[in-house]
This record gives C-alpha cells, sequence and structure tokens, in this order.
C-alpha cells in the first residue's frame, strides 16, 4: 500500500505548530519510536514516571515560596502517588482536587500542628506557569506506549491528543478514540493525569473527557465574532481551546466530577457553554454593583444543549469569583424544581457548597434571611404574602443587593407583574412578589424557549441576550439531533357538520402554561368537551393499534425509548388499558416491573380505577432511574403534564402526542426526543392530534436561522428511499438474477446471497464501495420511515441487500492464524456489532441528498404544513 497524502506525523506536526503559535514550548522527537532525549531528562530518565518531574520540583518552589524541602518533597510524593488507587478514576478526580483545592501538607512549627497548602498551578496569572508540548511520549508501564501528543502545565501531563490519518479512507477520528480507550487499559497511569483528551484527523477534531463516551467528544468553535472559516478544526480548538489562559479556565472552572456508589463521571463544558458562562459572568459582575439596572440578561440555550449543566459552571464560578452572594433558582414547577436541584446536589463538589431547597414559605423565608452565601432553591408560588395570617403585602425577605436570581425556563415565571381583583381583593402575579422580596436582587433568565408578543418580553425583563444557541447551532454540532415528523392524526367520527366546530374546540382549548393558574382551572369548558371526544373508546383502541404496531417496528429498526402524551390523566389511563389487551405482557402492578408506566398523580376522588396509576414523588423517581436505564425493560410511559419539561433520556427517540399543545410548551415537549445517545442520529415525534398548525406557530419564536428551515416530511423520505432501492436494482443490480432470495429454505436464501455477493466482488474496488454506500443510505432512509406501508412493501429486499453487504464485508476480511494456530478473523466481533445495528454504520445526511443543506430543524416543510392544514380543515 502506498503513504497517504496526509500521515499521523503531518496532522501531528500541524499541532505542534499551532500549539507554538499560541505560547507553547515544543519538544519534538526525532522519529515516532526514539525517546524524545530532552522530555526524558525532565523526568530522570524514568519511563515509568508520567510527571516531568523537574518542571513539577521547580514550578511547586516558584508558585509557592519559603516552604521547607521537606515539604516540597511531600508536595511532589502526594502527586506521584495521587490516591493510590486501582481505579484509575478514583487518581483522576483525585488529581484534579490537587489541582484546584491545592496539595495539602502536614507539618509542625515549634511544636505546633499546621496544614500548609501548596497549588501546583496559578490560575490567576497564565504567565506565572511553564506549558510545554511533546510528540511520542514513550511511557512504560504494563504496556510501552507514545501518545502522539501530550501537553505539560508544570510537568503534568494534562491534555493528550490521539491522531489519525487524513487521507486514509478506513480511518477515522472514531479509531483514535478507541485508541484513547485501549490506553485507558493499559497505561492508566499516565492518564491518572489528564483532564482532556483529544482525537483529530486533521478533517475532523473532537474533545472529550476520560470517561465520555465517542458521542460526547465535541468539536470546538471559535466565539462567534471571529471567523474561523479559513482554519481546520484542530487549529481552531488549539487556538480557541488549548491557548494557556483559556486552558487553564477550563480546568478551573469548567469540569465537574460526579459519583453515583463506585462510578466517577467526569463533565467536561462544551464550547457554547463555555463562552455562555464566562459573559454572564461578566455581566453578573457588573450588575451587582449597578444600582439602577438589576437586568443581567438572557441566556438562550435551546433545550437540550445542556443548559442545566451551564446554571451549576455559572453558580460555581459566580460563588468563588464575587464573593459568594447568595443565589436563588427559580422554577414554577415542583418536578422541574427537584430535577434542577438534583442536577445541582450531584455538582456540590464543585459548587463547594450543598445546596438548599425550600420545602415552605416560612422554610424559604428563612434561607433567605442570611448575610452571604447558599444557592436556595425554590418555585415562584412560594412567593407570596401569607394571607391567612394578615398580610397584604409582601415582607421584604432581604435588602441585599449582593443576591442574584437565576430563572429557569423564565419565559414562564417572569411576567406575573399586574394587579388583578379577586374575591379575595387586590392581587398581584408571583413576579411581583418576587421583586417586593428581593428588592435589590439581579436577575439572570435561562430559557430554551424565549418569548417575545405583545404583551410579553424575555429580554424586556431579563435585559439583553447574553448568548444564544439556537436549535440549528445545536444540530450542527451534534449538542441534539434532528427531530421528524410524522402525521397520523386520528380525527372524531363526527358527523360531517360537527368537523368545523370541532377544530374550534382544539382551536380554543385553554392550552395556557400561566403557573399562576391552578392545574383545575386549566381545564376549561372547551377543553373538558375535547377530552371527552377524544377519549371516545373506538378512537383510543384505534390509537392503541397503531400505536404497538408503530413502536414495535420502530424497535426492530434501532433500540429507543418512547414517550406518549394525552390531553388528560382519565385518557392516559384510558389509553394504557387498550395497550395492554393488545400486548398484556406489558403490564405489571409492580413498580419495578412492566415494559410500561403511567406517569400521574391522582386524588381520592378519581375512584380506583385512576388510584391504580398514582404515582409517589419517590414511585417517579423510580420510574425515572428506570426509563435512563438502557437495559431496565421499562421502554414507554404515558404522561399528561409531568416530564414534559427537564426530563431527560437520551434513548428515548419517538413521542406520540394525543394533546393540543402551542408556543413554548409544545417546544419543550418535543425536546423530550432530541438529545444525543450513541449513534441516535435523528428522533420522531407522531402526531395523533393535528399539532401542526401549532407547531408552525410556535416555530415563529425561533432565530431567524431557525425559521423556515423546519425540515423535510415523510413523502420526502419515501422518496429518497425509492431512489436509493431504484439504484441498488437498476444499475448494481440490472440482469442479475435474484428469484429465491426471500425463499422458506434457508439454504437456498444462503445461495443466492453469496451468488449475489460473489458477484458486486468481481467488480472493482469503486464500484464495490459505493454499492456498500448505497446499501447503507438505503438502511437509514428505512430506519426513518419503516413505519410506514410504502416503506414496509421494500423491507425483505432491503433486508436482502443489507444481507449482500455483510457478506461482502466479510468476504474480504482476511482470516489469519493467532499464535496458537487458532484461525480467527481481524474485528470479527466488532464487525457482527457494525451488522446487528444499522444506527452503527456511518451516517447518511437525507438533507443532502434531497438538497436542503440548511435544514436543520428538521420537523415539517411549510409546504407540508399548509397542505395538512388544508386536510385537517376538510375532516
Amino acid at each position: 500500500m502506498s503513504k497517504g497524502y496526509l500521515l499521523e506525523s503531518d496532522i501531528e506536526n500541524l499541532a505542534l505548530d499551532t500549539l507554538k503559535e499560541v505560547g507553547y514550548s515544543v519538544y519534538k522527537s526525532k522519529s515516532s519510536t526514539a525517546p524524545n532525549s530532552e522530555i526524558d531528562a525532565m523526568r530522570n530518565n524514568d519511563h515509568s514516571m508520567a510527571i516531568l518531574i523537574t518542571k513539577v520540583q521547580a514550578a511547586l518552589r516558584k508558585l509557592n515560596p519559603g516552604y521547607t524541602d521537606d515539604i516540597y518533597r511531600e508536595a511532589v510524593r502526594q502527586l506521584i502517588r495521587l490516591a493510590n488507587n486501582p481505579d484509575m478514576m478514583v487518581n483522576n478526580h483525585y488529581f484534579h482536587k490537587l489541582l484546584i483545592e491545592g496539595i495539602r501538607v502536614k507539618t509542625t512549627v515549634k511544636g505546633e500542628n499546621r496544614t500548609e497548602v501548596l497549588y501546583p498551578i496559578d490560575f490567576e496569572n497564565a504567565k506565572n506557569n511553564e506549558f510545554i508540548a511533546t510528540n511520542q511520549f514513550t511511557f512504560e508501564g504494563s504496556h510501552v506506549r507514545r501518545p502522539d501528543t501530550t501537553i505539560f502545565i508544570n510537568g503534568l501531563p494534562v491534555v493528550t491528543f490521539e491522531f489519525k490519518d487524513a487521507s486514509n479512507p478506513n480511518v477515522s477520528i472514531q479509531n483514535g478514540y478507541r485508541q484513547l480507550q485501549t490506553y485507558k487499559a493499559e497505561i492508566s497511569e499516565y492518564l491518572n493525569y489528564n483532564e482532556i483528551l483529544i482525537i483529530s484527523d486533521g478533517i475532523n477534531s473532537r474533545a472529550g473527557s476520560l470517561t465520555a463516551g465517542f458521542d460526547r467528544f465535541m468539536r470546538w468553535r471559535a466565539p462567534k465574532h471571529i471567523s474561523d472559516s479559513d482554519d481546520l478544526e484542530l487549529e481552531t480548538m488549539i487556538k480557541y481551546m488549548l491557548k494557556p489562559e483559556d486552558l487553564l479556565n477550563l480546568i478551573e472552572n469548567f469540569i465537574i466530577f460526579e459519583t453515583d456508589g463506585d462510578n466517577t463521571v467526569k463533565i467536561l463544558a462544551a464550547y457554547h457553554q463555555y463562552y455562555m458562562v464566562n459573559k454572564a459572568v461578566k455581566a453578573a459582575k457588573q450588575t451587582i454593583s449597578n444600582p439602577n439596572d438589576k437586568r443581567i440578561g438572557v441566556v438562550w440555550h435551546t433545550t437540550g444543549s445542556g443548559k442545566s449543566l451551564s446554571m451549576v459552571f455559572f453558580a460555581g464560578i459566580v460563588a468563588r469569583k464575587l464573593n459568594n452572594p447568595t443565589m436563588l433558582v427559580i422554577n414554577d414547577r415542583n418536578d422541574l424544581d427537584d430535577q434542577l436541584f438534583d442536577t445541582f446536589a450531584a455538582a456540590h463538589e464543585y459548587l463547594r457548597q450543598d445546596p438548599e431547597h425550600a420545602e415552605s414559605r416560612d422554610e424559604l423565608r428563612s434561607f433567605m434571611n442570611k448575610q452571604s452565601g447558599g444557592i436556595v432553591f425554590s418555585t415562584i408560588q412560594k412567593f407570596s404574602p401569607d394571607f391567612e395570617k394578615g398580610e397584604k403585602e409582601m415582607p421584604i425577605l432581604t435588602s441585599r443587593s449582593d443576591v442574584i436570581v437565576i430563572a429557569d425556563e423564565a419565559h414562564r415565571t417572569q411576567y406575573g407583574m399586574k394587579a388583578k381583583f379577586t374575591d379575595n381583593g387586590l392581587r398581584y402575579g408571583f413576579a411581583k412578589y418576587l421583586r417586593d422580596a428581593l428588592p435589590n436582587a439581579s436577575f439572570i433568565g435561562f430559557t430554551g424557549t424565549p418569548i417575545s408578543t405583545a404583551d410579553k418580553s424575555t429580554v424586556a425583563v431579563f435585559g439583553n441576550y447574553i448568548d444564544v444557541y439556537d436549535i440549528t447551532q445545536a444540530v450542527n454540532d451534534h449538542a441534539t439531533v434532528k427531530i421528524y415528523y410524522e402525521s397520523d392524526v386520528f380525527p372524531l367520527k363526527l358527523k360531517e357538520d360537527a368537523q368545523e366546530k370541532y377544530q374550534k374546540i382544539i382551536k380554543s382549548a385553554n392550552l395556557d402554561d400561566n403557573p399562576e393558574i391552578e392545574e383545575n382551572a386549566r381545564r376549561n369548558r372547551e377543553f373538558s368537551r375535547l377530552e371527552a371526544l377524544a377519549g371516545a373508546k373506538p378512537r383510543l383502541q384505534s390509537i392503541a393499534k397503531h400505536f404497538v404496531k408503530h413502536f414495535e417496528a420502530r424497535q426492530k429498526e434501532a433500540f429507543g425509548k418512547a414517550m406518549i402524551v394525552e390531553m388528560s390523566r382519565r385518557n392516559a389511563v384510558r389509553l394504557y388499558n387498550e395497550i395492554i389487551k393488545l400486548r398484556p405482557k406489558w403490564d405489571s402492578d409492580d413498580l419495578n416491573k412492566g415494559k410500561i408506566k403511567v406517569v400521574m398523580t391522582s386524588a381520592a376522588s378519581d375512584g380506583p380505577e385512576m388510584a391504580k396509576f398514582q404515582t409517589s414523588k419517590s414511585d417517579r423517581r423510580i420510574l425515572q432511574q428506570r426509563m435512563k436505564d438502557n437495559d431496565d425493560e421499562l421502554q414507554i410511559v404515558i404522561v399528561v403534564d409531568m416530564w414534559l419539561t427537564g426530563f431527560d433520556v437520551p434513548s428515548m427517540n419517538t413521542m406520540y402526542i394525543d394533546k393540543p399543545m402551542k408556543g413554548h410548551n409544545l417546544i419543550q415537549a418535543i425536546a423530550r426526543v432530541n438529545r444525543v445517545f450513541k449513534d441516535k442520529d435523528s428522533a420522531l415525534i407522531v402526531d395523533y392530534i393535528g399539532i401542526a398548525e401549532n407547531l408552525k406557530d410556535a416555530l415563529n419564536i425561533y432565530s431567524s436561522e431557525d425559521q423556515g428551515q423546519v425540515g423535510i416530511n415523510m413523502n420526502k423520505a419515501l422518496a429518497l428511499l425509492k431512489e436509493k432501492y431504484d439504484i441498488i436494482t437498476n444499475d448494481f443490480l440490472y440482469g442479475v438474477d435474484y428469484s429465491g432470495f426471500d425463499s422458506e429454505d434457508g439454504a437456498i436464501r444462503l445461495k443466492v446471497t453469496r451468488r449475489v455477493a460473489n458477484d458486486i466482488l468481481h467488480e472493482d474496488e469503486d464500484t464495490q464501495k459505493k454499492f456498500l454506500d448505497v446499501v447503507t443510505e438505503l438502511q437509514k432512509a428505512y430506519a426513518l420511515t419503516s413505519t410506514q406501508p410504502e416503506a414496509l412493501a421494500y423491507s425483505k429486499e432491503i433486508a436482502f441487500f443489507k444481507t449482500i453487504k455483510v457478506f461482502i464485508q466479510k468476504l474480504k476480511q482476511p482470516v489469519i492464524p493467532t499464535d496458537n494456530g487458532k484461525q480467527v478473523d481481524i474485528n470479527y466481533q466488532m464487525q457482527q456489532l457494525l451488522d446487528q445495528s444499522i444506527i452503527t454504520e456511518p451516517n447518511v445526511d437525507i438533507y443532502r441528498e434531497l438538497g436542503l443543506e440548511r435544514q436543520n430543524l428538521d420537523l415539517i416543510s411549510d409546504e407540508f404544513l399548509q397542505k395538512l392544514v388544508r386536510c385537517l380543515s376538510k375532516m
């Protein structure tokens, strides 16, 4: 084989040269096998030493002057030994704490016990540190390995690069990721010190943490005001992520460790979180000292892009850098309040304090009556006068100016400022009472769905946008996945003159999500009528049949969990019963068993049929864990209001909607399925009620880049399926007899498959590759359309074409003897994994195939919406 045009060494040299440009001292080895003599000398020629011992010693003395030699030796000893644990992540976690919190050395001074704290890195002044980059750093542990490039700060190996050839079509950055997993197993002592892993083939470059799956290795982009279009991704990453000041900021402020039992998860911020939080902290610093305008600003990061963690990063940095102000995190729903609190509680080590959860109005007032510090969680409903005790106005809880209110989903909670007359006299909204209670507090709003209407404006309440990360950007970055739309509306069987009335009921149903409206008040008379019509037994029976068939078809193509959204608890229970009639094995009265569950609350007055499905707060926590566990049999939940915001199950790829929704409620709901999960490249919304027009209206609140970029419909996907099928049958298999491919006789099917595979193998390499590519594209199109009757007609032949592909791949693999003489198939297990799951194969950009490069929200096109609305109006 001839050498590639761009080898690993070329990519490595590019990285080292760029690192030198941004301020690193670069040491290049003379070859890929010879140790770098200068670097080797810095660790006393000990190849089992991961750190550059002479640089570590010098940095400790420089940054922490005035101690005895014994103290410096002990600090170095702790850096070498770390936690002395066989678990690499325990050691890595301990190392990170030493970097951030300092190395604690016990000593005695004049008979008095003391603990001295030495810091191995100066995070405040980058120039006080030494940044070194070297290639082919040789480490001898249980194996001898040479990571491609290592970055050292003060002699500590904190960043590791793995490169792959840019011109080799058979390798990619995924090969680099697998190489890093090998390092974790074979030279964990070296990776004990790692903070960031980077993989690159010169074209694609991604960064992640030690525990990140491949899907969580993310691209790094330049700040929005800087164009990086002329730079390779690797250059952009080095210039704007690894520049010394930025690398120090990332290590100190944007890495979180979470421990769950024996498992440690390390989280590294994505670029949009990094840029946003830095801007938000700067804005908060300016606002706290400003008596005239207490609006910090608005963060609009689309749902599913890590907004909750961004809030944790913001709170942690503000606490450390702005003299520990009190932070109040406000939500409007108990379940969202609980979920966000759990996220903060899991990051208590990073926050350096335990967040407090106000369970009552009195507890909230107690928490806010403090002189400094604290992160307090509360629902906004707790901010109101205690009318029962005679309060007519909201009392001031604190007049301090170092209070920051963090409003989650700010569009829902902060517009209740107007007065209204009630039976009990003049009342105001919760937002007014919140400001009365905290007159000098500063406000920052976080939202995934901003509002700007005639009477509501997130910007007017919170100030200008601090940062915007919209759907288009999130999908392009693979921070979220594309969402497709499928219309399977089940209209009511009404007389012709009643159809128009039915449409009016849907349109007039009270779909508001104002937190000041009690749950019972939401269901106005029109909605109750709609609920009764939609809950008719024949209709729910039809939906149950469709759902079971549709869900099982989806499962055959790709694993994923599902959510059904019903318009009422009663309809949710009725639909559950209809589904269980069709699939009785899915049912279980045991909370820890069963494939399908209803998630709802119930009152005694609801009767025994409803009470059976009552779930407590602790019950719902169990169900959440079961849904998040990909090995748990629970795969389907039916919900009404719960879990439509803040509920995060990455593997959930399908939502079935039988509830009228609009505006941000609808956008928030469908975003439950947009999370990144392994090789999941899209999600699906199935419409049972007719949300198309509301969906179109809801999307108008998005950025100009998102507006009008609302994807393709199923007809176009079906057209793509037919196109790829025709290419295979008319171009590659023209004149080839493959009759018998669907024979009931397995031997016949095997012979036909082998014969057709051999025919393809007799073609040139380029033709073989094109055939494999088209089959992969066909499989992707089928994975999206497999629930459509038109697609089902192709199912057997598609399975046949896929099997041909597998045959070709296996026939092209050499079989060689191992050391003990047994024959093994190279990469056989990996190939089996690839063949068993469509989603692990290379992505096919259906949008590119359709000439729709800019279409990134992927729900429904304007043309399709208009057609669908016309159809609905004729029902």
